[in-house]
Order: C-alpha cells, then sequence, then structure tokens
C-alpha cells in the first residue's frame, strides 16, 4: 500500500459517501479513525468530511463546528500528488469542504448562506475532470434540491433535478445522471407542487420503475432533509 499511497489510498473512503447516502448518521459516527493519519490522509479528511455532515443532521452543531476544524486541519495535509484516477484529492476535497459547510449552515438555520455553500459544491463537482467512475461519488444536487423543497423555492429546486436528470442543455453527458431515483423523486414533487399534471404523469411512470428496484423507502432526494416541504 505504502509505495502506491498517491494513487490508492483515495479510494478507501468511498464507504464515506454510501453511508452518507442514506442517512447512517450512528455508523459514521461509530467508526474508528485511521491510526496512521499520514499514510491515510485523504481517508482521514473523508471521515472528518462525514462525521462533520453525521454531527450537523443529529443536531450537534458544536460537534460539527469541531469537526469541521479538524477537517481544515486533515485536508492540509493531503498532498498534491494523492489522486483518484484523473483527479487530485485535494480537488476533491473541495467539493466535501462545501458540503460540509453547506449542511452545517443549513441546520444552524442560516438557510442562504447554505444554499450559497451548496450551489459552490455543485459547480466544484461539475468542474471536476471527467472520470468513470466520478471523482465524488455522491451528486451535489441531490442535498441542494432536497434543502431547497425543503424551503419551499420549488422553482430552483426543479432546475436543479432537471440538471441533474439530463432533462435540459445545462450540463455535459458526464455530469447527468438520467433516471437516477433520488431526482425523479424530487422532480415529482415540484411538478406536484406547482400543480402541473401532465409530464407529473410521465415522470411517475420512472419513478416507480426507479422505485421497484429501491431496497430503502425514498422520500427525498438527500437524508439532510428532515421533513416535507412547507
Amino acid at each position: 500500500m505504502r509505495p502506491m499511497a498517491d494513487w490508492l489510498e483515495g479510494f478507501i473512503p468511498m464507504k464515506q459517501h454510501a453511508l452518507i447516502r442514506f442517512g447512517r448518521w450512528h455508523d459514521i459516527l461509530a467508526q474508528s479513525l485511521p491510526e496512521d493519519e499520514e499514510l491515510y490522509c485523504v481517508t482521514t479528511a473523508m471521515m472528518r468530511y462525514a462525521r462533520t455532515v453525521a454531527l450537523a443532521n443529529s443536531r450537534d452543531i458544536a460537534g460539527a463546528e469541531a469537526e469541521r476544524e479538524l477537517f481544515f486541519a486533515a485536508r492540509d495535509r493531503v498532498p498534491e500528488s494523492r489522486m483518484i484516477f484523473n483527479n487530485t484529492c485535494r480537488d476533491i476535497l473541495q467539493v466535501a469542504e462545501q458540503m460540509l459547510m453547506g449542511e452545517l449552515e443549513y441546520h444552524k438555520g442560516n438557510h442562504e448562506a447554505a444554499f450559497e455553500h451548496l450551489r459552490r459544491s455543485v459547480e466544484a463537482d461539475d468542474n471536476l475532470p471527467y472520470d468513470e467512475p466520478w471523482g465524488w461519488m455522491q451528486p451535489t444536487r441531490h442535498a441542494l434540491g432536497a434543502l431547497l423543497l425543503e424551503k419551499g423555492q420549488y422553482e430552483e429546486a426543479e432546475a436543479v433535478y432537471r440538471a441533474d436528470l439530463g432533462l435540459d442543455a445545462t450540463l455535459s453527458r458526464a455530469c447527468q445522471h438520467p433516471g437516477n431515483v433520488w431526482s425523479l423523486h424530487g422532480l415529482h414533487e415540484c411538478l406536484t407542487r406547482r400543480g402541473e399534471t401532465v409530464e407529473a404523469a410521465h415522470v411517475k411512470l420512472q419513478l416507480d420503475k426507479a422505485v421497484a428496484r429501491a431496497e430503502v423507502p425514498i422520500k427525498a432526494s438527500c437524508f439532510c432533509r428532515r421533513k416535507a416541504a412547507a
């Protein structure tokens, strides 16, 4: 591992994306951090990111703020040579920074500041060099759209979901996620809430097919959303 760390270590914390994807806050916080923080520098930074998000969503704001500072310190220890295929891990961690800042500010009640951070996370994610699989695994638009919906900002949320699904000309094909259950759920809710019936029926058919393959209930595009939109 050590001689190839620059090319391999960055893949180890991919698990954190899955835990955040499904809102496994307790499981995130129960994990042990690496003992060798120099060798596992990306893993440490990503786990600090995940812990910040988990604490923010668990309403432990003081804990999340302390974890945020530990994330910054861990991020700064990642060398430029550390890569995930075409992307430097430091560039990837810029997405993490804006994501955790966005979720933390949102759960502190600073919603507009939160949305600005989440929009920056989307921009940083979109600007990562093309890769298969993606350098950043969980689409950043899913958190932005979910929290916009929760605050009743349906117009922007709808645009966010359309772009993610590739239903407009906003994104290159490499940045789209056609047919994904998360954005289909969000788009269908947006259409329903503004009283659209024709397109909503077509989207519902796609959503039903996607939900049929899901192993957990899908109630929003991100588990960071706590309740139905106002």
